[in-house]
C-alpha cells in the first residue's frame, strides 16, 4: 500500500469513530455511511477492520457498533450515562431473564446516585422505576454498592452530607450503622436493600468495573418482598454476579476480583446482614 491510500484509509477510519463517539457511542453501519459519506461496502469493510483491532465492539443483538474500552483507555476517557444505559441494555435483559426480577443500572456523580437504565419483568408483579430517578446511597442497595469501595475521604465527604431520614423500619439511621454495613459489602461484594427506601421492596446489587478496575455503576434485581425471599439469595447472587462479570468484561475488567468469594464469604452473602 503506497502512502496516499495508507492516509486516506487512516483517515475513513478515524472518520468512522468520530462518527460513533458523535452519535453517543454507537451507530449501525448506515448511519456510519450517511454521517462519513463512504459507500456502505466501504464503511462495512472499516467497521470489520476496527472490531478486528479491537477499537470497535459489535452488539449481536442490534448489530450497531459502539466505541470499546481500548478507545476509553488510551484516552483517559469514561462512558457517560448514556453511553452507559445503551451498554447495559442486553445485560440487564439477560439479568431479568434468569431471575424473572426487574433489573436497573445506577451510577454515582458528585455524591448523587442516579438510576440510568432499567428492565421492567415479566408479568403483573412489578416494581416501578424511573430513568433518572435519584436514590440516597445510605438505604439502598445500588447506593451501597456503590459507596462501599470509594476512597475514604470521599466517602466520609458523603455521609457527613447525608440526612439519614428514616423511609421505613428498616433503614439505616446513623454514620455508624451505614459504615458497619458497607464493610459487611466490601467482604461479600454485594449490596442488600432489604426494605430499608420502600416497605415491602427488596434490592441485591453489585457493582460494574471497568478496565482500570474502578466502579462505574452498579447493577441491582429488584422485586417485591415475597419474590425476594431469603431462600432465593444465593440463587439471585450467582445470575447478578454472573451478569456484572460479564458487563465488566465489556468495559474492559479483566479480573474480577470483588465478585470471587470463599466459602465463608457465601454464607455471608446468602444471609446478608440486614437479613440476620
Amino acid at each position: 500500500m503506497d502512502a496516499s491510500r495508507a492516509y486516506q484509509s487512516l483517515e475513513r477510519g478515524l472518520r468512522v469513530i468520530e462518527a460513533i463517539a458523535d452519535a453517543d457511542g454507537s451507530a449501525t453501519v448506515s448511519a456510519i455511511a450517511r454521517k462519513t459519506g463512504l459507500p456502505r461496502s466501504t464503511a462495512h469493510h472499516l467497521l470489520r477492520a476496527l472490531v478486528e483491532f479491537g477499537y470497535l465492539v459489535q452488539d449481536e443483538g442490534t448489530r450497531t457498533y459502539m466505541l470499546s474500552h481500548k478507545l476509553f483507555r488510551l484516552t483517559g476517557r469514561t462512558w457517560t450515562r448514556g453511553q452507559l444505559a445503551e451498554i447495559a441494555a442486553p445485560f440487564l435483559e439477560e439479568l431479568s431473564r434468569r431471575t424473572g426480577e426487574g433489573t436497573s443500572l445506577a451510577v454515582l456523580r458528585d455524591g448523587i446516585v442516579t438510576v440510568v437504565a432499567k428492565r421492567e419483568p415479566e408479568g403483573p408483579v412489578r416494581v416501578v422505576q424511573e430513568i433518572g430517578a435519584l436514590r440516597p446511597v445510605y438505604c439502598t442497595a445500588v447506593g451501597k454498592a456503590l459507596a462501599a469501595w470509594l476512597p475514604a475521604r470521599e466517602l466520609e465527604g458523603i455521609i457527613r452530607r447525608s440526612v439519614f431520614t428514616r423511609m421505613t423500619p428498616n433503614t439505616i439511621t446513623s454514620a455508624a450503622a451505614l459504615r458497619l454495613e458497607l464493610a459487611h459489602i466490601r467482604a461479600s461484594g454485594f449490596a442488600f436493600d432489604n426494605e430499608e427506601h420502600s416497605q415491602g421492596i427488596r434490592c441485591l446489587a453489585t457493582p460494574v468495573r471497568d478496565h482500570s478496575g474502578a466502579i462505574r455503576a452498579s447493577l441491582c434485581v429488584v422485586g417485591p418482598k415475597n419474590h425476594l425471599p431469603r431462600r432465593r439469595l444465593p440463587e439471585l447472587r450467582q445470575a447478578l454476579a454472573a451478569v456484572a462479570s460479564e458487563f465488566s468484561a465489556r468495559l474492559g475488567h479483566t479480573s474480577i476480583e470483588g465478585l470471587r468469594c470463599s466459602s465463608t464469604e457465601k454464607r455471608v452473602i446468602a444471609e446478608p446482614a440486614a437479613l440476620r
